[in-house]
């Protein structure tokens, strides 16, 4: 049985939607980042971070890497998309959303969340908000017109980048200057698959 090692609050979500996604079973053992660096996680992932995820003694980490494989291996039909020229768009966008997006949300989630409030940098929240306004604008021209990344349905490519925007979600963040990413996130949002994953811990 797959055992996957995360918690939803934290980059593991978007592994724990996957799965939930592509309908797997898995035994889901807890594990907070302050865990992540115990000896016994540390066997499991020597970089000390999570998720993990072990499939019957093929163990990855990488949250991206996670969910690209379980798409390839689980999701035909489904999540994985079918020509190889998808595939690499999946790869495209899931990498873009590492690379362009959740640097700047991450940032701007610890100056107005996460860091003291005497630790807080009103500016740098601001400058993260203003950095993501071009690959924002980049996401919302490609989804014009389709209803999801790589077409009419919905694949990992969707899932991985919405996992990304989804830490923008802890700060209401604003996509109104974005209609066509605002209407997909919806809808992505919407997925009983991603309901399911907030009420896991």
């Amino acid at each position: 049985m797959i055992k996957f090692y995360g918690t939803s609050k934290s980059r593991a979500a978007r592994s724990l939607w996957a799965l939930e996604e592509l309908g797997l079973k898995y035994e889901h053992i807890p594990t907070e980042v302050a865990k992540a660096k115990s000896p016994e996680h540390l066997k499991i992932n020597p970089n000390g971070h999570i998720p993990a995820l072990d499939d019957d003694g093929v163990i990855l980490c990488e949250s991206m890497a996670i969910n690209l494989y379980l798409a390839e291996k689980y999701g035909k039909n489904s999540l994985w998309p079918a020509s190889v020229e998808d595939h690499g768009r999946a790869y495209q966008w899931s990498f873009w959303g590492i690379t362009e997006l959740e640097g700047h949300f991450l940032t701007l989630l610890s100056h107005k969340m996460f860091l003291p409030p005497d630790q807080r940098d009103e500016k740098k929240a601001n400058d993260a908000i203003n950095a993501l306004k071009a690959p924002l604008n980049v996401l919302d021209a490609a989804l014009k017109g389709r209803e999801y990344l790589l077409g009419s349905n919905f694949t990992i490519a969707d899932l991985n980048v919405a996992g990304v925007l989804t830490f923008g979600t802890y700060v209401k963040f604003d996509h109104s200057a974005t209609p066509a990413l605002q209407a997909w996130l919806g809808k992505c949002h919407g997925r009983d698959a991603y309901k399911k994953l907030r009420s896991i811990a």
